[in-house]
């Protein structure tokens, strides 16, 4: 059945149903006027389902509550659709990393982020696509993709995106190469990969700008590749490349590309992350689905062309 216009649907990861804060804030938008449904997920891959549920019913706009994971869950479920049935994607920041929330400029707190959820402007944006799933934000490869996945969640919730710097300051002294070969537009290389970081946007891991530069409408991967960095005698050189980002360094290549393939040597796997959500890929090819979703953000952010350009 078909939504009456101005519903705005709200997805809520069930974790965070219960707290005061979130449901002062959806009854504080609905005594100003707004109509928001909500539903709760139960388990992973509900998110997904409603997402999806909610374009065939024709919702115009979709509110992923929840972390990044939650966004990304909510992402799949809408690519699923035929892109003039996709509703428009807002974001209230539920999680401990929030990292494309942050990036975007969204308001903290429950009731001006939901506020403005339901209030912001939407743009189109790219969504990119690793084999068979989607991600919006950023994916990352070996060092901080191990970090992320060995991050204990009720660490991140004490913490917030501090505790990717704690687990990441530990790892820092027993981390790994991952071999492998690497293709992108116009070039390869075999490397002994430390860090890869895929940007449709700029941060993750709580708060790392790792491709900086990048846009969400750019029909462009920003990536940055730190490779065959073997002992920390070479801390320095590396740390001085990051800074510079260099097409072609000694240990860093920063890079635009449509697309990037990986295949790791053997059988061995690279340990990744996909809008903070933790996988394991012996091959991989990323695409780019050029505008194909508009994403809700505030006038002011320049991580996409403003409305109308």
């Amino acid at each position: 059945m078909a939504q009456p216009p101005g519903i705005n649907r709200l997805i809520l990861n069930g974790q965070r149903a219960q707290q005061p804060e979130v449901r002062n804030a959806v009854f504080a938008c609905r005594r100003g006027g707004l109509q928001i449904e909500v539903r709760v997920t139960w388990e992973q891959g509900d998110a997904q389902r409603q997402a999806y549920m909610a374009g065939c019913e024709g919702v115009k706009r979709v509110i992923a509550g929840g972390g990044d994971g939650s966004v990304n869950e909510v992402v799949n479920g809408l690519m699923q659709l035929p892109r003039d049935k996709r509703p428009e994607l807002a974001i209230m920041p539920l999680g401990s990393a929030n990292d494309l929330a942050r990036s975007l400029g969204l308001p903290p707190g429950q009731a001006a982020s939901l506020d403005a959820a339901c209030r912001l402007p939407s743009r189109w944006v790219d969504v990119p696509l690793m084999n068979d799933r989607y991600f919006i934000n950023m994916a990352t490869g070996g060092f901080g993709a191990a970090v992320t996945s060995s991050t204990p969640k009720r660490l991140k919730r004490l913490m917030g995106g501090g505790a990717y710097s704690v687990v990441g300051a530990f790892k820092a002294w027993r981390y790994e190469l991952y071999q492998g070969h690497v293709a992108w537009e116009g070039d390869e290389c075999r490397a002994g990969i430390f860090l890869l970081a895929l940007g449709n946007g700029v941060q993750a891991g709580g708060g790392q700008k790792l491709t900086p530069a990048a846009r969400l409408d750019d029909g462009l991967l920003d990536v940055m590749l730190v490779r065959d960095f073997a002992s920390l005698r070479q801390l320095h050189g590396m740390m001085k490349e990051l800074r510079a980002r260099p097409y072609h360094g000694q240990y860093v290549d920063a890079f635009r590309t449509r697309w990037l393939r990986f295949e790791a040597d053997g059988d061995h796997y690279l340990p990744l992350t996909l809008d903070g959500e933790p996988c394991f890929q012996n091959a991989f090819e990323v695409s780019i689905s050029p505008l194909a979703l508009r994403l809700v953000m505030p006038d002011s952010c320049r991580l996409a062309a403003p409305a109308g350009e």
